[in-house]
């Protein structure tokens, strides 16, 4: 008899626990906004509306003019204002802050949030030095939070067919990888006067487009390596239209090299038209990414390309809310995913070697990261 009320005492609180759990889940995801002055918040505020998984508790800008500017936009004036993000959590209680300032902030931002053991989800890179994105991985550990990186192209389902082509084994083993990332410029396709403002400043982007669109091939490079930090990184940038953009080059192109694969990332802020495109070369085929939902594909033994869709992604895998929400809830695991933490640092790591082979010519030499 006693073991049967062990039993029926064990399952009641099972079921309990299941029950609390389940209505945790069923309550919107309490989401904070720090910044505005990132141009890709314009692109999530209207999401919000559709995304019942989450509810839009407070916005932090300490800018009077930016905070005007988007109340009258996006009919925000139930959304309370903050100057602060110790006011925000602090009177909201958010589960996590979305981040839309300048990269060079991530850090201070990420510290701040980890101290009340709240989450975040930044917009690419994660950081401008590797020195910041260790010290962000540190604090992450430390507090027990998830530090997640948005990049747009995570959400393309070509590029993820690309790297399962690629993992699966079906193109062989891949030797040479080339990304492509970039658009007419910042200034020439308009973006926001305070977005262009930092995005051209060396110390809070981290350099021009080298960081802005290098970041990208380098994500998906680190996802295909399996975190593998690359043995060497040489870059060379150029300043084509150094009347707009003076202080930071425009053309940026990075080779990192693996033991037994090469990747060439090209960001550029003077192609003609927008422009995100991933190629993944192996011995016995290869896969290209033709716009977000499409690959152009060739196998051993085919007599043709062949243009394939990729399947459509499903949740929570769709898009960074879901994602998010999925992540933070502890339902998805972020090991060396395109947004995770770990995956990041590496690609600060290539970012800041990038940067430096710029400035001084030479090819800089790497080793992995330490676990710690």
């Amino acid at each position: 008899m006693r073991n049967v009320r062990t039993l029926l005492l064990t399952l009641c609180t099972a079921l309990i626990a299941a029950t609390t759990m389940h209505a945790q889940d069923s309550q919107p995801l309490r989401v904070a906004i720090v910044g505005l002055t990132h141009g890709h918040v314009a692109g999530f505020l209207p999401q919000v509306p559709s995304h019942h998984e989450i509810q839009l508790v407070g916005i932090v800008e300490p800018d009077a003019s930016l905070v005007a500017k988007y109340k009258a936009q996006y009919h925000l004036d139930s959304t309370p204002f903050y100057s602060t993000i110790n006011e925000v959590i602090e009177k909201q209680h958010p589960a996590a802050l979305w981040v839309y300032t300048a990269t060079a902030e991530h850090r201070r931002i990420i510290q701040d949030a980890a101290a009340y053991g709240v989450n975040v989800m930044v917009e690419k890179p994660l950081a401008t030095t590797l020195d910041d994105a260790l010290a962000i991985r540190k604090v992450a550990r430390e507090h027990h939070i998830q530090v997640l990186v948005n990049y747009e192209t995570t959400w393309y389902s070509s590029n993820n067919e690309a790297l399962k082509e690629a993992e699966d084994g079906k193109l062989g083993n891949v030797w040479k990888v080339v990304v492509h990332d970039g658009h007419k410029g910042p200034k020439e396709i308009g973006v926001q006067p305070e977005f262009l403002k930092w995005l051209s400043d060396p110390q809070q982007n981290g350099a021009g487009s080298l960081f802005d669109f290098g970041c990208y091939g380098a994500d998906l490079m680190t996802v295909l390596m399996h975190g593998q930090s690359p043995l060497s990184v040489t870059a060379k940038t150029q300043q084509v239209k150094p009347d707009i953009y003076p202080h930071v080059e425009d053309d940026a192109t990075v080779i990192v090299q693996y033991p037994r694969t090469q990747a060439i990332l090209e960001g550029s802020w003077n192609w003609p038209f927008d422009i995100k495109d991933l190629q993944i070369y192996g011995r016995t085929g290869y896969a290209y990414t033709l716009k977000r939902d499409h690959l152009r594909v060739r196998y051993e033994g085919d007599a043709q390309d062949r243009d394939i869709a990729a399947p459509p992604l499903e949740p929570p895998d769709d898009d960074p809310i879901h994602y998010l929400v999925s992540v933070v809830t502890g339902h998805k695991n972020v090991d060396h995913s395109l947004g995770g933490i770990d995956t990041n640092v590496v690609v600060v790591q290539i970012l800041d070697a990038a940067r430096e082979s710029a400035k001084t010519g030479r090819t800089i030499m790497l080793h992995p990261i330490p676990a710690e």
